[in-house]
C-alpha cells in the first residue's frame, strides 16, 4: 500500500511507527512549525521529528481547503490517507483522493467524547472505561463509521497524561490491526455510529483550570487528574496561587465554608468544597517545582485561614 500519514502530537507517534513498519509510508503530513518556549523560537511537532529521523518527506501546509494542496496529496497516490490528531480540517476534495478513503484513530469510545480533549473529558466525567476508535472519515466531526475499537479501564488516580500514554499504545496497537486486516484482503467491517449517547469533548482551555470550591471535592478531583500535565488545576492557599498536581476527595471534619483550609500537615492540606473537601498532596508555587504538600507547609508554616 502507499499510506500517507497525517498527525501532529506526540499522540501521534506511536501510530506513525506503526504506519512506517513495513516501508509503506510515502509522506507525513504535520502541522507547521510553531513558536514555542520561553525563547519562542520555532519547534517542530513530535510527528515531524519523528518522520525526519524514519528519512520520511514531510509536507506542512497551513490549510488543506486550496487546489494546491489537493494537488500534492493527489501526485502522491495516496491508497490511504490515516490521521491521528492532524489538528486541521480535512475537506471532503481531500477525503475523496485516497483509494480506500482517510482513517482515523481517535481516542473515545464512540460515538462518546467526539471532538478535540476525550481523554481529559472522560476523567472529568468520572468515566470508569474509554478506549479506541478506528473509524472511516467522513465530513462530519468524528461522526464516521467505526472499523474497530478497543475498550481500556481508567484507573481511580490515573491523570490525563497517563491515559494519554496508555491510549497512544492502545491506537497504535488498534491502526496496526486495521491495516493488517487490509493487507490480508480482510477490509475492516463500518459499522455506523449510533446518535444515542453522543457527547462532545471540548478543547481545553487555561480558563477552565482554577477550582471552584463551591463543587463537590469528588468532581475537583478528577478535575485535577484530567487537567493534569496541562493546563493543571490551579487555586488559592491563604492568598497565594498554587498549581495541584495532586489531589484526592475525602469526607469533611468539620462545617465550613467551600474554600476554607480544615488542616494542613504531613498528609496534605484539606480544603472545604461544596460537598465534602479536598486533600491536596503535590502542589507548585509560582517559578518553582512540584513538591509534596508537607514541604508547601513547612515553607508556609500552618496558620492558613482560607483558601480563597
Amino acid at each position: 500500500m502507499r499510506i500517507v500519514f497525517a498527525g501532529t502530537p506526540e499522540f501521534a507517534v506511536p501510530c506513525l511507527r506503526a504506519a512506517a513498519q513495513r516501508n509503506e509510508v510515502v509522506a507525513v503530513y504535520t502541522q507547521p512549525d510553531r513558536p514555542a518556549g520561553r525563547g519562542r523560537g520555532l519547534q517542530s511537532s513530535p510527528v515531524k521529528r519523528e518522520a525526519l529521523a524514519r528519512g520520511l518527506p514531510v509536507l506542512q501546509p497551513e490549510s488543506l481547503k486550496t487546489a494546491l494542496s489537493r494537488d500534492a496529496l493527489r501526485a502522491l497516490k495516496p491508497d490511504l490517507l490515516v490521521v491521528v490528531a492532524y489538528g486541521l480540517i480535512l475537506p471532503r476534495a481531500i477525503l475523496d483522493i485516497p483509494r480506500l478513503g482517510c482513517w482515523n484513530v481517535h481516542a473515545s469510545l464512540l460515538p462518546r467524547w467526539r471532538g478535540a480533549a476525550p481523554i481529559q473529558r472522560a476523567i472529568e466525567a468520572g468515566d470508569a472505561e474509554t478506549g479506541v476508535c478506528l473509524m472511516q472519515m467522513d465530513a462530519g466531526l468524528d461522526t464516521g463509521a467505526v472499523l474497530l475499537s478497543q475498550r481500556l479501564a481508567i484507573g481511580a488516580d490515573e491523570t490525563g497524561g497517563q491515559l494519554h500514554d496508555r491510549l497512544a499504545t492502545l491506537g497504535a496497537q488498534t491502526l496496526a490491526d486495521g491495516l493488517g486486516l487490509l493487507r490480508a484482503g480482510m477490509r475492516p467491517v463500518p459499522q455506523t455510529q449510533p446518535d444515542a449517547g453522543a457527547t462532545y469533548a471540548r478543547k481545553l482551555d487555561k480558563a477552565e483550570a482554577r477550582l471552584d470550591w463551591t463543587q463537590p471535592a469528588e468532581v475537583l478531583a478528577r478535575k485535577v487528574r484530567a487537567l493534569n500535565p496541562w493546563p493543571m488545576a490551579d487555586a488559592l492557599l491563604a492568598g497565594e496561587r498554587v498549581r495541584v498536581h495532586e489531589a484526592g476527595a475525602i469526607e469533611r471534619v468539620r462545617d465550613a465554608a467551600p474554600g476554607v483550609v480544615l488542616g494542613a500537615g504531613r498528609d496534605g492540606i484539606d480544603v472545604a468544597c461544596g460537598r465534602g473537601a479536598l486533600r491536596i498532596r503535590v502542589l507548585q508555587r509560582d517559578g518553582g517545582r512540584a513538591i509534596s504538600a508537607a514541604d508547601f507547609v513547612n515553607a508556609r508554616g500552618t496558620g492558613f485561614v482560607d483558601a480563597g
